[in-house]
């Protein structure tokens, strides 16, 4: 018989916000994080704007010689870690760290160390690349040093399926719990791609909104006249544990994750399947995993990146599953507001979506000012709305044809 698992614990890193509470507000507010770039001079480049977090600061969290050693993202996801085990009240010196482990995911790791180092050897020569590149860019980096600061011998790795990636590793951290491997499990996704060789990648494969005159309106989900994504970064990170551990120790359930479905297409490596055929078969596995019906569930925080194909794709693979449902569904689009953070983002979205199920309130998708014909779903436009949630699904799609859906809830008696 599996385990229940639930969260426990929640935080962010995110352009909006670096705290949970006040990234929710943001959001039902309609505010935007994005902004013209800081992170990096932008001259060289047709798009400027983006979702960089300038003034980010891990703080006490570690002492400023060993933050030097870690890379942008695996610094965000200390951050993010320490907002959700501080939320969850766990005390690892006092539980058996070896039922205790850690699954991050991440797209692209230490790009950022790779282009630094990469500058270093060519201008510089071999002699002036930093010993500590290696553990810097590596991807399992954030994984890694999590355990080492939180002292966590349980299993431990890292998922990597581009924009699937933290919610593939959520789904592993779920059932590493539920098939007894592990009690508590760290969880989530960071990344940190906005450097000058992701920009640059992503501007010339002209996937990138070009909206540069309006940044704030240029991430637009679902709209007629969306025209790209925008690039972000950030974490999400979560606190999961089996429901009686939990319980025992007295802590304040926030969720209990239901279910969880991976599918890849097959097809092209950046293109979605035209139908959203592997992304609905994510969803129906994620409900058959979760022993629901299509009309159980309230709310989906889409995967919605903005994209023209993308958007299409989601919203057929939607009806394909849920059928005369779809039209009762509550839909957003959170990425209208966060923009895109490629790894990290299924873990920033599950972390909404468990909070719209605590808050009954669903946020909105932003900017979605034009009706596409061909997205014709209810995706919340521009205004956060009061609903009764119990049961909300969280859909992360990638590059390489990687699809994954994770569904959340209310505590179940």
């Amino acid at each position: 018989m599996k385990r229940r698992v639930v969260i426990t614990g929640t935080g962010v890193v995110t352009p909006l916000a670096c705290d949970v509470d006040k990234l929710w507000t943001a959001l039902v507010e309609g505010q935007s994080g994005i902004h013209p770039l800081t992170v990096l001079d932008t001259e060289p480049f047709k798009v400027r704007f983006g979702g960089d977090i300038p003034d980010f600061d891990l703080g006490d969290l570690v002492d400023s010689k060993e933050g030097k050693r870690l890379d942008r993202f695996a610094q965000f996801a200390l951050h993010a870690a320490a907002q959700a085990v501080r939320q969850a009240g766990i005390e690892f010196d006092k539980l058996d760290t070896r039922r205790a482990g850690v699954v991050v995911g991440s797209g692209v790791g230490g790009l950022s160390e790779i282009e630094l180092q990469t500058e270093r050897m060519v201008l510089k020569g071999p002699d002036r690349v930093s010993p500590f590149t290696v553990p810097k860019m590596m991807i399992n980096a954030a994984g890694g040093n999590l355990s080492i600061h939180y002292g966590l011998r349980g299993p431990n790795y890292s998922v990597s399926t581009a924009c699937a990636s933290a919610a593939n590793a959520i789904g592993n951290a779920v059932d590493a719990i539920r098939y007894g491997i592990a009690d508590v499990m760290l969880t989530g996704g960071s990344e940190a791609a906005i450097c000058r060789v992701g920009l640059a990648s992503f501007q010339n494969m002209k996937a990138l909104s070009s909206r540069g005159d309006c940044p704030e309106k240029a991430s637009r989900p679902f709209d007629a006249d969306r025209d790209g994504f925008v690039l972000s970064e950030g974490a999400g990170m979560l606190v999961l544990e089996e429901l009686e551990h939990a319980r025992r120790r007295g802590a304040t359930i926030l969720g209990e994750m239901l279910g969880f479905g991976s599918t890849c297409d097959a097809g092209h490596i950046t293109q979605p399947d035209a139908q959203g055929a592997g992304a609905a078969a994510a969803m129906a596995e994620a409900l058959r995993d979760a022993e629901l019906n299509p009309e159980q569930v309230d709310y989906i925080n889409a995967h919605g990146t903005s994209t023209p194909l993308g958007d299409k794709a989601e919203t057929r693979a939607v009806k394909n599953v849920f059928g005369d449902a779809a039209r009762q569904l509550a839909i957003s689009s959170t990425k209208s507001a966060l923009g895109h953070s490629l790894g990290a983002s299924g873990g920033v979205e599950l972390v909404i979506a468990a909070r719209a199920i605590q808050e009954g309130v669903v946020p909105p998708t932003i900017n979605l000012e034009t009706a596409d014909p061909e997205c014709d779903l209810d995706y919340t436009p521009n205004t956060a709305r009061q609903r009764s949630l119990q049961v909300a699904m969280s859909n992360s799609f990638g590059f390489g044809g990687h699809n994954a859906s994770v569904i959340v809830g209310r505590l179940r008696d």
